[in-house]
C-alpha cells in the first residue's frame, strides 16, 4: 500500500478549470494503475480517469474532452487537469492505487482522504 494525499480542491465558477494533485508516500514507479474517482452527495463514488504504468488512459464519458490525468513518477505525483467545469462536477474526489482491469475498471488497494471541488452556476 502507498499514503496518497490530494490537493487543489476548492470552489470555482462554472467553465473554469483546476489541477488536482495527488503525492504519494512512496514510488509510484511500480503502481499498475492510478485514478481519480469522485463521490456527490447521495451518489456512488465512480471512477473518472484512470492511468497505467505504461500511460494508458480510461475517462468517463463524463469527463472525456473536458479532463486529463497524468502522472509524474520521478515527483510521486499524480495529477488530474480539469477544465470546462460544470456545476455537476461538484463532488469529493478521491485519488487511488491499484490494479488495472479490463478497459474501464480500478480494485483499489490505496485511497487517499479526499479534496472538495465545488463548481458554482
Amino acid at each position: 500500500q502507498v499514503q496518497l494525499v490530494e490537493s487543489g480542491g476548492g470552489l470555482v465558477q462554472a467553465g473554469g478549470s483546476l489541477r488536482l494533485s495527488c503525492a504519494a508516500s512512496r514510488s509510484i514507479f511500480g503502481i499498475n494503475a492510478m485514478g481519480w474517482y469522485r463521490q456527490a452527495p447521495g451518489k456512488e463514488r465512480e471512477l473518472v480517469a484512470r492511468i497505467s504504468s505504461a500511460g494508458n488512459t480510461y475517462y468517463a464519458d463524463s469527463v472525456k474532452g473536458r479532463f486529463s490525468i497524468s502522472r509524474d513518477n520521478a515527483k510521486n505525483t499524480l495529477y488530474l487537469q480539469m477544465t470546462s467545469l460544470k456545476p455537476e462536477d461538484t463532488a469529493m474526489y478521491y485519488c487511488a492505487a491499484g490494479i488495472r482491469v479490463g478497459t474501464s475498471s480500478l480494485v483499489v488497494d490505496s485511497w487517499g482522504r479526499g479534496t472538495q471541488v465545488t463548481v458554482s452556476s
